[in-house]
């Protein structure tokens, strides 16, 4: 199951607490959920600053991120957790099966860090 990411303090709390983890194309950061919360779900935000273009290349590149985390996370054994997307200038024009390589690897990378702290 999954929820949206919409306060800023969420993402606030993602980026001081969570791992970073970046790819040629997007940023990853991650922040294992507390499961003392009784919070099962995975809380997915998507963020795309003035530095990847116009606010037409920003949704652009938010729209191809919802895109490919919703055809990616079925296939994810995923802890309860939170995840913040940051869109790369890159993430508009590059193939979507590149976006999705990106971030599987940036996905798992963060697992990773997470689990080895």
């Amino acid at each position: 199951m999954e929820r949206r990411l919409k306060k800023r303090r969420e993402f606030l709390r993602v980026a001081q607490q969570g791992v970073y983890c970046p790819a040629s194309t997007l940023i990853v950061q991650l922040i294992p959920v507390d499961p003392v919360s009784g919070d099962n779900t995975i809380g997915v935000g998507y963020t795309a600053t003035r530095r990847v273009g116009s606010a037409v290349r920003r949704n652009r590149a938010k729209r191809r991120l919802r895109e490919a985390i919703r055809s990616i996370l079925p296939t994810l054994e995923l802890p309860p957790c939170d995840i913040v997307v940051i869109a790369k200038v890159a993430t508009v024009d590059s193939a979507f099966d590149h976006l999705l390589r990106d971030l599987r690897y940036a996905i798992g990378k963060c697992l990773k860090e997470v689990s080895s702290k």
